[in-house]
């Protein structure tokens, strides 16, 4: 079985983005397109998102969407990575 993702570590690549420029979740949802109550539950790890909702924020903070799914594998080894 895959280990579990890192749930909790995708929720603080979200958060420290919002952190970083200083966005409410209210200046997140307008540049997002995204819900409000969506951003927050996201962040608070009521909800784990889709592939859609990340690509939007993925695009909403100019980053690949690479940097919040790598998240999910912080604290183990991620798969095609090879093992010594």
């Amino acid at each position: 079985m895959p280990p579990a993702p890192d749930l909790t570590a995708l929720r603080v690549v979200l958060a420290r983005l919002r952190a970083e420029r200083g966005w409410t979740f209210d200046e997140l949802a307008d540049h997002s397109g995204l819900a409000r109550r969506t951003l927050i539950d996201l962040e608070h790890g009521r909800t784990t998102g889709s592939v859609t909702t990340w690509h939007a924020l993925a695009h909403t903070f100019d980053v690949p969407i690479e940097h919040f799914l790598g998240a999910l594998c912080e604290h183990h080894t991620p798969p095609g990575t090879a093992r010594s």
